[in-house]
């Protein structure tokens, strides 16, 4: 028990550089003490404590904003960042080192009985206000994006963004814990800058084959023509 809760409180101190103490942590932190309480809860769940794990579980949330059901899993080092309106359902399974923003949702997608809420491998990071929903498999080392709505599994070492949720980034080497949740690409962008590119080339294009085709300016229907001239007739009546 001491051991968790020496690696939790050193997640604190090793991802949040505004953490100055283990006291400040240990007294002051609402995604640790949401992390600590919900670690009795789940104790007394599986004992069959229900109505003792659901008070818990109740009164954390009052205390923190953060609401984890007691029949989650949460594995050593987790650390819940602000955490304010984080939601982790019953049977979501969280991995070790994973890191979880503010706002961000492990959840279901139904009234099925049995597993209904996602598994996150090592490592993960949830950005803030993402949802992960169904019985879905995150691999580790996974980057989620702040807002990203996730519906279906994820590779090791992916990162996902968008609504719904887009592998963006392939398989890459990563450090265990990778905190950069703010270099993501922008998928709508890149498509966008890419149509952008390939009209500039259509219009040079185009542009190339008026210079180099002969021109009848008098059966031209295209009034604006920049190469238009004045029919001969209309010169000599001039």
């Amino acid at each position: 028990m001491f051991d968790t809760l020496k690696r939790d409180i050193d997640a604190v101190m090793a991802r949040d550089p505004a953490a100055h103490s283990r006291a400040e942590v240990f007294f002051c932190y609402p995604g640790f003490i949401a992390v600590r309480r919900h670690r009795r809860a789940h104790r007394a769940y599986l004992k069959g404590h229900f109505l003792l794990a659901r008070w818990i579980n109740f009164r954390t949330y009052q205390k923190t904003g953060i609401d984890i059901h007691p029949g989650a899993t949460l594995g050593e080092g987790v650390f819940i960042d602000h955490g304010t309106g984080v939601v982790i359902g019953e049977t979501a399974v969280v991995g070790d080192n994973c890191t979880i923003y503010q706002g961000a949702t492990l959840g279901g997608t139904g009234k099925d009985i049995g597993k209904r809420h996602p598994t996150l491998g090592r490592g993960v990071t949830v950005g803030a206000g993402s949802k992960v929903l169904g019985p879905i498999n995150i691999g580790d080392h996974v980057k989620i994006g702040a807002g990203a709505i996730v519906l279906k599994d994820v590779p090791d070492l992916c990162t996902v963004v968008g609504n719904p949720g887009r592998i963006v980034r392939g398989p890459a080497v990563r450090p265990d814990i990778d905190l950069d949740h703010g270099d993501l690409p922008d998928p709508m962008l890149e498509k966008v800058e890419a149509i952008e590119g390939k009209l500039e080339q259509l219009e040079q294009f185009e542009q190339q084959e008026m210079e180099a085709a002969p021109h009848n300016c008098a059966a031209c229907p295209v009034e604006d023509c920049p190469r238009r001239t004045e029919p001969e007739t209309q010169k000599e009546e001039k």
